[in-house]
């Protein structure tokens, strides 16, 4: 209200001879109010987007961890508690959403491949580490697509709408990047894997040149391993307790044995 009294006082003041000034101030006064009145409108608007975003994230990351990422927009949408719109208004195709899931995971898995590598002396520990990390934080569930083509070149095309445990691997041959054409790669999404297979692979050669690692494990495997002990169970402590046995095992099976 005093900000409306200001601007109408100002503005009467020009139509009583009150001079540029008085028209410029009152101008400049109501101008100020008016921004603010837009503020107090946009801001909880603001803060509602921010909020949707986040519930929209959390929502496709359990909903592709549980049944892929085949799993339509309306899953994640009834996951978040928000309209389907609400979603698209936000990813204009489940493309676009799936291109994000994959890179916030691909770089979360190479930040904790990078942490091993530069903070375990042993090859070992390091190795261990990584996948211990990997597959506690569930982003196995996750991983995108083209990290996961295992022999596709000779193969034909995988089941691109799910995560390994969903399918079944047909080759054993080394993990390599393959030119596809689904819309959910790009560039960038490339750029993501290559940078998290090459520091994965250093972690298998420093455990393989020091005898820790089977000669015959590959920087594939190793990514298997992080999605297969990731399972996705409804109990979370069930889950932990399935995810913690299930390495231990893998790891057993990784280890060379002496002769």
């Amino acid at each position: 209200m005093h900000v409306q009294d200001s601007h109408w006082s100002s503005t009467s003041a020009v139509a009583h001879g009150g001079g540029a000034m008085g028209g410029s101030l009152g101008s400049a006064m109501g101008a100020a109010g008016n921004g603010r009145a837009d503020s107090a409108r946009t801001t909880p608007l603001r803060v509602d987007a921010q909020r949707n975003l986040e519930h929209v994230l959390r929502a496709a990351r359990e909903v592709f961890g549980e049944l892929g990422y085949g799993a339509p927009m309306e899953d994640v949408a009834r996951r978040a508690r928000v309209g389907v719109g609400t979603v698209y208004r936000r990813f204009p195709s489940k493309d676009v959403l799936v291109r994000r899931i994959a890179e916030e995971e691909t770089s979360r898995l190479t930040d904790q491949a990078r942490a091993a590598l530069g903070q375990e002396d042993e090859p070992w520990s390091a190795l261990s580490r990584f996948l211990r990390t990997s597959v506690a934080s569930g982003a196995g569930r996750l991983l995108p697509p083209q990290v996961l083509r295992v022999g596709v070149a000779d193969e034909g095309s995988p089941d691109e709408g799910r995560v390994p445990q969903q399918r079944t691997q047909q080759g054993a041959g080394e993990l390599r990047l393959v030119p596809g054409n689904s819309p959910v790669l790009s560039g960038d999404d490339d750029a993501g894997a290559a940078a998290l297979l090459e520091v994965v692979g250093q972690l298998v050669d420093r455990a393989r040149a020091a005898g820790e690692l089977r000669p015959d494990v590959s920087v594939s495997d190793v990514l298997l391993v992080i999605a297969t002990a990731a399972p996705s169970l409804p109990d979370a402590a069930q889950q932990a307790a399935a995810s913690a046995r299930l390495l231990d095992i893998l790891l057993e099976g990784l280890r060379s044995r002496p002769l």
